[in-house]
């Protein structure tokens, strides 16, 4: 079996692809059998339920990709070479030359600790077990996004890779809460006139929105967003109290609000990615 899921591909009906690389619940055995904290921790590292606020997207037919395993096994918002050496046996340091502000966190591809919660391991992982999760679970996400995006390109002239997550409750400095923050790492993923359609869209709906603040998209953008080649990349934040419960764990009602909104989204940023690409095209 793959280590995602995939909706609405073989007929590609949208320049749209919806990537959800963080709401993975099948956890290994392997993985709990070495926590060094109670299980219930790492739903904290989920965006817990992401994967249905797609359902009405799914529902419409875009394109949609969706992690299987969590985000404690591997993370997918992270490039193979965020690995904290510390935690993995037979692993030169010098494999690593650059360690990023993120795996300084505890936050690399593979996970190491929590604030709050300590080391999450009683053991290090050995080298070979992570080189394994990053070819068998990583890399083949990727490569399936990859291959997907050039698919709609080649079939509509242009791509839009919307990734989405949730976060936690944040305000901004005025004691506002944030509905929703989209990233664009600040225009280099994407013309900005889609950030700026995305923030009109949920701000229309009474939403508090904030662009790259606190979260201007990750390696999923980096990686496969190409706005020189009509290959746009945004990351689209939900705050996770907009459709969870109190212990953040639960949908509530409201969820299907959202996943409302979400699918409004995308069918505008398709109506205006094929009309721009009809415009040009008459050029």
């Amino acid at each position: 079996m793959p280590p995602f899921s995939l909706s609405n591909t073989e007929v590609l009906k949208f320049p749209i692809l919806v990537s959800v690389p963080h709401a993975g619940r099948e956890y290994p055995v392997e993985l709990l059998d070495n926590l060094n904290v109670p299980a219930s921790h790492l739903l904290r590292l989920e965006d817990r339920y992401a994967d249905r606020l797609a359902a009405s997207v799914i529902a419409s037919g875009f394109p949609v990709i969706i992690a299987r395993k969590p985000r404690a096994w591997v993370d997918l918002n992270r490039s193979r070479t965020e690995i904290d050496p510390d935690m993995v046996v037979g692993m030169d340091p010098t494999q690593t030359p650059r360690i990023s502000r993120k795996v300084r966190g505890g936050l690399g591809i593979l996970p190491r600790r929590l604030h709050g919660a300590g080391d999450l391991w009683r053991e290090k992982w050995q080298h070979q077990h992570v080189m394994d999760r990053i070819e068998k679970d990583h890399e083949p996400y990727h490569a399936m996004v990859e291959h997907i995006l050039g698919q709609i390109r080649s079939a509509f002239g242009c791509a839009l890779l919307l990734d989405l997550h949730s976060m936690p409750s944040v305000c901004d400095e005025k004691r506002r809460k944030i509905g929703f923050v989209i990233g664009d790492r600040f225009g280099r993923s994407c013309e900005s006139r889609y950030a700026a359609l995305v923030a009109d869209h949920f701000q229309g709906e009474g939403y508090h929105v904030r662009t790259n603040h606190p979260y201007s998209g990750g390696y999923m953008l980096e990686r496969h967003a190409r706005p020189e080649r009509n290959v746009h990349g945004l990351q689209l934040e939900v705050d996770r109290s907009l459709y969870l419960d109190e212990s953040q764990r639960e949908l509530v009602a409201a969820a299907d609000d959202i996943t409302t909104l979400i699918r409004e989204c995308c069918m505008m940023l398709a109506e205006q990615l094929s009309g721009r690409h009809q415009l040009e095209a008459a050029e």
